[in-house]
This record gives C-alpha cells, sequence and structure tokens, in this order.
C-alpha cells in the first residue's frame, strides 16, 4: 500500500456507530490488515524446530516465490488497472480538479517517463552504476511506502469505526511513520557494500552508525509521543480503536520495515503480508462501488462478475510485467557475452522491477487520497 491513506485528510467518521459492529471486519479483517504477522511468527518457530531451518526455509521460499504470482504482482498490476480507468477524464476532464489533476499528470506522466529515460539510458550505456541507484531509490522509498500504507490504513479504520482522529493525533502518528521510515533505511550501518539485485552489481550508498544510532532515537521519541497521543484520546474521550488499526499501522513500521529481516522465514512472506493488507482495501473500495452500480439507476454487471473481471485481470498483467515480459526482453536483446557482465543476464528485468514498483508508489499517492471521489466507497 502504497500510501493507502486519504494521505492529508482522513476520511470522515460515519455519521452514525450503531452498525459499528457491521462496518468492523471482526477477525478476518485483523487477520487481513495485519494480524497474520504474528501467526507467521509462531509458525516459522514451530517449522525451524520440527523441520530444521534449511528445509523450512526452502519451503517457505518456494511458496512464496509462486504465490507472488497470486499477491504480490497483481497488488502492483491492479494499482494501474485503477490508477488509469478514466485516465482522459482525470488527466483533462472534469473527474479530478485543481491539486488532484496535478498530482495525478505528475504521478501518471512525468514519473513515468523519468523512470523510463532513466533505465533506458541505464540499459543502453550498459551502466550497472546507473541502473543500481535506480534500484536503490526503490529499496529508500519502499519504506516510505510500507508505513504510508499503515498510516492510512489506520487513519481509514479508525474512522470506520466511528472515531475521528484530530490534526494533532495524525500529525503524532504520521511522525512515527516517517521517523520508523528514516531508521529502517539507516539500519544497519554501511560503509557501502557490493550488492548484487537481480543480476546487476553495484555499491550501496554509504551511511554511517551515527546516522541509524540518530534515527532510531527520533524512532522511539515519535513511538512515546504518539502512544501517548493515544492514550490522551482515550483518556479524553473514553473509546479509542486500539486492537486492529494498531496493529496494522506498527506492523507495516516495525514488522514489515525496522525489522524486516528478524526472522528467515516470515521475510519471505513480508511483501505478500504488505499486498494482502493493499488487496483487501482494493476490494473494500471497488467491491462497494460494484454493489452501488449493479442496482438503479445503473443496473450494471453483477459486483461478483465486476470483481473476478479486476482479479483476473491483475494476475494477468502482473505476470506480463514480472515474468512474460521482461523474459522476452532479456532473451531478445541481452547477448551471451553481455549476461556475465555487472548487468547480469536479466538486466531488463531488474530496470522493468525498478520502475513498475516505483511508479507504484508514486500512483498510490493520488489514488488514496481524500480528492479522489472513489474513496468514499471505503466509508461504505
Amino acid at each position: 500500500m502504497s500510501t493507502l491513506p486519504l494521505t492529508h485528510g482522513a476520511i470522515r467518521a460515519p455519521a452514525a456507530s450503531t452498525d459499528g459492529a457491521r462496518r468492523t471486519g471482526g477477525l478476518t479483517e485483523f487477520l487481513l490488515v495485519g494480524g497474520l504477522t504474528p501467526v507467521l511468527f509462531a509458525l516459522s518457530f514451530f517449522l525451524q524446530h520440527t523441520l530444521g531451518l534449511d528445509a523450512a526455509d526452502y519451503a517457505v521460499g518456494f511458496t512464496m516465490f509462486y504465490g507472488a504470482y497470486l499477491i504480490n504482482d497483481p497488488h502492483f498490476a491492479v494499482t494501474y488497472l485503477l490508477f488509469y480507468k478514466d485516465a482522459r477524464g482525470r488527466a483533462l476532464g472534469g473527474a479530478f480538479q485543481g491539486w488532484q489533476r496535478a498530482r495525478y499528470l505528475v504521478a501518471g506522466v512525468v514519473v513515468p517517463s523519468a523512470l523510463a529515460g532513466w533505465a533506458v539510458y541505464a540499459l543502453v550505456t550498459r551502466s550497472a552504476v546507473t541502473l543500481g541507484l535506480l534500484i536503490q531509490l526503490m529499496f529508500f522509498l519502499v519504506g516510505w511506502h510500507y508505513v504510508k500504507q499503515g498510516f492510512g490504513v489506520m487513519t481509514v479504520l479508525t474512522a470506520r469505526r466511528g472515531v475521528q482522529l484530530t490534526r494533532v493525533e495524525r500529525l503524532a502518528i504520521l511522525a512515527h511513520c516517517y521517523a520508523g521510515w528514516a531508521y529502517a533505511w539507516a539500519s544497519p550501518a554501511d560503509a557501502g557494500t557490493e550488492v548484487e539485485e537481480k543480476g546487476v552489481v553495484y555499491v550501496t550508498l554509504a551511511h554511517s552508525r551515527g546516522l541509524e544510532r540518530f534515527t532510531l532515537t527520533v524512532a522511539i521519541a515519535t513511538l512515546v509521543v504518539m502512544l501517548v497521543v493515544l492514550a490522551r484520546k482515550w483518556w479524553r474521550e473514553g473509546r479509542l480503536p486500539l486492537v486492529t488499526p494498531l496493529v496494522a499501522l506498527l506492523c507495516s513500521i516495525w514488522a514489515w520495515s525496522i525489522y524486516s529481516s528478524i526472522d528467515p522465514l516470515v521475510r519471505y512472506a513480508i511483501p505478500a503480508l504488505h499486498s494482502v493488507q493493499y488487496l483487501y482495501f482494493v476490494w473494500l473500495m471497488r467491491g462497494n462501488e460494484a454493489r452501488e452500480r449493479e442496482g438503479p439507476p445503473w443496473f450494471e454487471v453483477s459486483r461478483g462478475v465486476r470483481l473476478g473481471t479486476l482479479a483476473v485481470s491483475a494476475v494477468a498483467l502482473g505476470v506480463l510485467l514480472f515474468h512474460a515480459g521482461p523474459s522476452m526482453l532479456d532473451g531478445a536483446l541481452v547477448s551471451r557475452r553481455d549476461r556475465f557482465s555487472v548487468l547480469g543476464a536479466t538486466p531488463y528485468f531488474a530496470a522493468l522491477y525498478a520502475f513498475v514498483n516505483i511508479h507504484h508508489f508514486f500512483m498510490d499517492t493520488v489514488l488514496w487520497r481524500r480528492e479522489n471521489p472513489e474513496t468514499r466507497y471505503l466509508r461504505a
């Protein structure tokens, strides 16, 4: 996600909270937005102590690699299907207004053009350094993407439970999100290491131990402030939906970003956990829209058909973006000699992978803002 957020303006709390039990997703919602994380840590402990680390690592790695076809890849692909829907109306017509239209043009035209130019230049010049910088930009932004999605999930779920966050409360939560992102990137300290990603060999950007310690201090300080602010809200209002919204937020920051490598088996599942969280909100938004439009005055196709078509389209586009497309390009354009260079045998896969990831981050900053009229379906 992602910045599933309604980033600078929370979704309004439902006018009535008498149907709060219906609005909350109960155990299912809890598991889908982050609650599976502690379950997987327990499962990892069990697998390592029954199968052994090597066998468990192989089984989980194999499962998650092929599971990506149905979870991770469609989560990227569905963003394109949502973002470029009615592109003409959003860019030039009346679907979006003012700054939202400007954001749409930047994310839909400027960003992909710049990324494509960057990737093409790296591939034409056969520069592993240039392509490596694009990959590092992806890794730098992924933490921002994860924590902003966690922030958005918390604000939306809180609103759906009938609780409105004040501006100060939102800022306290968002400050901890950004601090967690900074610490996740700065840790561990790195003097500049030669690494390989998708076949591309490059040297990482250095960052000192001092930066690591400073960002940790800020992350802890903002966590304390956030908890104090939320505790005061609970004391003042007498109610605060802590469990599901907070689990979604803290898993996004601490389990999926900062300490994403703490468990050798759970780390395979983190992209899937993030993707499931994202897809749940796609299902909420599109499902509520489909339910509305299958009745009067539209009488369009049923909700099941609409969601099924979206799911199949996302899976197919994911296969094209991450498997069929890059495989064809690498097979046709990379010579046998070049396969043993610092660009590796799959430079087009590396370039397209980084492109889609980074573009996905920017598209989400438009899709999930409250200025997008379609986010009203998250209130239902």
